[in-house]
């Protein structure tokens, strides 16, 4: 037997056993991991605001109460709407429904040449009480079930506010015990991130609510000179979710709308979809680039993949982090990655690839540098000659 052999058979041992070790305790500790996730990107996006209160005299504790009390009664007033509105709209759905149905059996009678009537199909339905009386009698033996989970997502808001209150009003002593035990070259690359993280997080978040603002008050001036009602909750459902919900909340956020206006009749709804549909253009194309352009903008392709990416990993709280972490992980990379000077090419022109023309030899070389190669040959060098690294933090 080689002498290094049973020494390689005990670090082996030790590996596993200590990857297996790992493994069990972030499987234990999960739910714990996910809160502490949300409660750091929660932070970063609070602490732009946070020090904009502290550079005007206010101590960073009571800065980050207020912040934080701010969204919560924003928050708290946006779901309060929400609620009201579907309370409202399911009553009045109720209150139709005996017309409703007293048309629907009349078309249904003179198409199908049968005579029901409205006491048929209520003694048809009371026959069926069995099944009605079981199901209400299982809801009634979940309620345990729900308050239990009521008191579980109380828990864990309180326990996501009470890290994210920390981790903000804390952060310069959080970061300063981090970067005590880290060399100083490492030190000023975690602060660089961290720097990164927290500018790219917040910008991105608060250019989206501004963008949900300007969305919800033009939805809401719409709303009210066509007399939809409840115009202020269904203004601030389509601003957040065409804001917040990449893709997907574009088209979710206007379906309800226009579904409330055809309560009101065809002309209304139309008059709602044309809306929805051209100032979504006015935004992609004028005010979106305008606001973003001292903030990051995610591609909405890559906001897409982002979400279904935290949702495939982490489920629900995945689909809150896939965007904050997407926005600093592609400054993070931005920062990092060299970018040289891209060649002409004709597949790199729409106009010219849509023709199928291709240059012809005779064609001059396209944008020649003044140093007497191409643009595309020159790489970015710093002041030493070499190429263009990322300049270290000072």
């Amino acid at each position: 037997m080689p002498p290094w052999l049973p020494r390689a058979m005990m670090l082996a041992m030790w590996i596993v056993t200590a990857f297996g070790v790992v493994l069990w305790l972030f499987l234990q500790l999960q739910g714990l991991i996910v809160l502490l996730l949300i409660s750091l990107f929660l932070a970063l996006a609070l602490e732009p605001a946070v020090n904009w209160l502290h550079r005007h005299r206010w101590p960073r504790g009571p800065a980050t109460g207020a912040v934080m009390l701010l969204v919560l009664v924003l928050t708290g007033a946006f779901l309060s709407l929400l609620g009201s509105m579907l309370i409202g709209q399911v009553l009045a759905f109720a209150a139709e429904v005996p017309s409703m149905l007293r048309a629907g059996l009349a078309w249904f009678n003179t198409a199908f040449n049968t005579d029901y009537s409205p006491t048929n199909l209520i003694d048809q339905v009371s026959s069926a009480s069995g099944v009605v009386e079981q199901y209400a009698s299982s809801i009634a033996n979940n309620v345990l079930g729900a308050g239990t989970t009521v008191l579980a997502l109380l828990f864990n808001g309180l326990t996501i506010a009470l890290f994210t209150f920390y981790l903000c009003a804390d952060g310069p002593r959080f970061r300063r015990v981090i970067c005590s035990v880290l060399p100083p070259r490492t030190q000023r690359e975690v602060l660089r991130a961290w720097e990164i993280a927290i500018d790219k997080t917040g910008g991105y978040l608060y250019s989206r609510a501004l963008l949900a603002l300007v969305c919800a008050v033009a939805h809401w001036v719409l709303l009210v000179a066509l007399d939809i009602p409840y115009a202020v909750a269904l203004a601030l459902w389509v601003g957040v979710l065409s804001q917040f919900i990449p893709t997907a909340g574009t088209y979710i956020g206007g379906a309800v709308p226009v579904l409330v206006a055809l309560l009101q009749g065809p002309w209304a709804a139309v008059w709602v979809l044309v809306f929805v549909i051209v100032y979504q253009q006015f935004e992609n194309y004028l005010l979106q680039p305008r606001i973003t352009a001292r903030t990051l903008d995610m591609h909405p392709a890559v906001a897409f993949g982002s979400v279904l990416a935290g949702v495939a990993i982490l489920g629900a709280p995945g689909a809150l982090l896939a965007l904050p972490m997407g926005a600093s992980l592609q400054a993070f990379l931005g920062t990092y990655i060299r970018r040289y000077e891209v060649a002409e090419h004709p597949l790199l022109s729409a106009a010219v690839a849509g023709t199928g023309a291709a240059p012809s030899d005779d064609d001059p070389d396209p944008d020649p540098d003044p140093g007497g190669g191409t643009r595309a040959d020159a790489a970015p060098t710093g002041d030493d000659g070499t190429a263009g690294q990322p300049s270290e933090p000072s």
